[in-house]
């Protein structure tokens, strides 16, 4: 019986660790990325269209938190709640886009300051809120279920059947009428 001794091949080495620096050297060069522009623009109608990508699509505005910063993080959603675009910073934005989006932000974020609580009375299905706001006096109602919801700040903000916020800024500050009905709900 006659044993073949095969060679291994040292070019293959050589090839095998040439690739593998090809590769890294590919990986290690920065390629460029191309985002998408970003244009808003009111239309005859009111409606705030975003432009990307040649695309046209109506949108709404809405907050992300935290409320303390509020030119930054606003998603811009469809007609069916998708996100079609969020703005970290108005900045961001060319001058015209930024001067639509504020006030679109602006007209997003109005939120009522309340001062004082009249009275709350749980009815059929809703709590109806009588308030006196910096605005001046308002009725609203909430859903059973939708409770004040405290902020980090240490304020609170109510959500009505509509969608509007009522924002308590100092619920200490309040006379203790307020602070009792708010505090009912709120533990």
């Amino acid at each position: 019986m006659t044993m073949t001794t095969v060679e291994p091949q040292r070019d293959s080495g050589r090839q095998a660790v040439s690739r593998v620096g090809e590769i890294a050297a590919a990986v290690a060069t920065p390629q460029p990325i191309t985002i998408p522009v970003l244009r808003l623009e009111r239309a005859s109608d009111g409606r705030l269209l975003a432009h990307r990508d040649g695309k046209s699509t109506a949108v709404r505005v809405v907050r992300c938190f935290p409320w303390t910063d509020p030119t930054r993080y606003a998603s811009l959603r469809d007609e069916k709640d998708n996100e079609v675009a969020l703005v970290k910073e108005a900045r961001d934005l060319d001058p015209e886009s930024r001067r639509v989006f504020e006030g679109a932000l602006a007209e997003a974020g109005f939120v009522l300051e309340v001062i004082r609580i009249h009275s709350m009375e749980d009815l059929y299905e809703v709590r109806q809120w009588s308030v006196e706001t910096k605005q001046g006096e308002r009725l609203f109602q909430t859903k059973l279920d939708e409770w004040p919801r405290e902020l980090a700040s240490g304020g609170f903000v109510i959500r009505d059947v509509c969608g509007d916020l009522y924002f308590i800024a100092e619920p200490e500050r309040m006379d203790a009428k307020s602070r009792r009905i708010l505090w009912a709900l709120a533990e």
